[in-house]
């Protein structure tokens, strides 16, 4: 491990990493270093058995990385060794950055969090509730109910607008959206993409279950709406290129880059059944706030030590840090009545913030921290920022299948060679 120092030093270089927080080293955990090589020998082995090509491993304390290293390869067909500027598909990684961005908005008194979606996206204010009805035969027949209340930007920011995926579930409103083939329309603008989704019913009434989806790329639209730019051109000019996440697009523009791509292993595409991974070289009109960034780690860990440090970033204030614990904290609680679904993603020991799962609870037989936040991507990639210890850690793959088992098992050694 201590090998790679070279290595360490060059992604501090890249990151350009800023400021830890004063006093925080005394209160935190480190890393212990036969801990942090059994989490190399863990992600060596996934590579050696054929699981996944490669992958990059960054956690970072202190303001400092304190562990970095490539394994394998971004792509078996090329060979091409990972390296620090490989391009990986940050699906649902998205969901954070775009809600930094409405929360900007926020605090610029240019949005509210319980401002009713309808004041930005009028249809909204027609939307109804599909509800299952059995008749006597048994058949199943959807009818729709009308709004107990309106649908709100909070709703949006913690999945309880009933704008779901439409890919699992089985129900009608479920069928209903997967028959939209709204996960077909890279051709569609977001607001194009939002008129589909008016013209559908909500799954549930708003503010009653967690039910994950497309309420994330709805923000991206409001942003749009109120900032009068591209969702792109609005994350450039305040988060993007301040940050500088040079290579944190909607896609690969430049030819150049391609190589830089990483790609998940031949037989491992499916997103879901009706969806393969997306090529990132293809031009697309649709910037999907919730599932269509691509980026390198280097780019996704200015984003998170910003989000550590409080909202700032080498001497630029990005968000307030009550703004970061607003959106850290649960919105989803007891207190809430919201209920869970069963595909409640977070797990039993969390609930789910503006953007972000949050730990609420210590998973049984661990010592896992309280308030850490954190992410991941269908494509395989996975963050979290734990503040009790002043770190974070990000971890990138390409890997729709092995994803869940991987991260637990990683998230498990990292804690372990905390002490954890």
């Amino acid at each position: 491990m201590f090998g790679r120092r070279a290595l360490i030093a060059a992604l501090f270089l890249l990151c350009g990493v800023a400021g830890a927080k004063a006093g925080s080293e005394s209160r935190a955990h480190e890393f212990a270093p036969q801990g942090l090589a059994r989490v190399s020998e863990y992600i060596r082995n996934e590579i050696a058995t054929g699981k996944i090509p490669g992958a990059i491993l960054l956690l970072q304390q202190h303001g400092k990385p304190v562990y970095y290293e490539n394994f394998g390869v971004r792509d078996v067909a090329t060979e091409i060794s990972m390296s620090a500027d490989t391009i990986f598909r940050l699906y649902s990684m998205s969901k954070p950055i775009t809600s930094v961005l409405a929360m900007m908005l926020v605090e610029e008194d240019r949005l509210a969090i319980h401002d009713p979606v309808s004041k930005y996206i009028p249809a909204f204010a027609g939307m109804k509730v599909g509800v299952e009805k059995k008749a006597g035969d048994n058949k199943l027949s959807l009818e729709l109910e009308p709004l107990n209340r309106p649908v709100t930007i909070e709703d949006l920011m913690r999945h309880t607008a009933g704008i779901p995926y439409g890919y699992y579930g089985g129900d009608i409103v479920n069928k209903v959206y997967a028959d939209a083939g709204l996960f077909d329309s890279d051709a569609l603008t977001n607001a194009e993409l939002v008129a589909k989704i008016t013209a559908l019913p909500l799954a549930e009434q708003p503010g009653t279950i967690w039910d994950y989806g497309l309420s994330t790329d709805v923000l991206g639209r409001i942003i749009e709406v109120i900032s009068g730019k591209s969702l792109l051109q609005f994350a450039k000019e305040r988060l993007l290129d301040p940050l500088g996440m040079m290579d944190t697009a909607f896609y690969v523009a430049d030819p150049a880059k391609w190589p830089r791509i990483a790609e998940p292993m031949p037989q491992d595409r499916a997103i879901s059944p009706m969806t393969q991974v997306r090529d990132p070289r293809k031009p697309l009109r649709w910037e999907s706030g919730g599932s269509g960034l691509v980026g390198t780690i280097g780019d996704y860990a200015r984003f998170s030590q910003m989000l550590l440090n409080g909202g700032t970033y080498e001497g630029r204030r990005y968000l307030k840090p009550e703004t970061i614990a607003l959106m850290a904290s649960d919105h989803v609680g007891p207190e809430t009545h919201v209920v869970r679904d069963k595909n409640f993603y977070p797990g039993e020991s969390s609930g789910y913030g503006l953007g972000v799962a949050v730990r609420t609870s210590v998973p049984p037989g661990t010592s896992w921290p309280l308030g850490e936040y954190r992410w991941d991507g269908v494509g395989g990639t996975f963050f979290f920022i734990d503040p009790e210890d002043d770190l974070f850690g990000i971890f990138m793959m390409q890997t729709p299948s092995q994803r869940g088992r991987i991260q637990l098992e990683l998230k498990t050694l990292i804690y372990q060679a905390m002490g954890r």
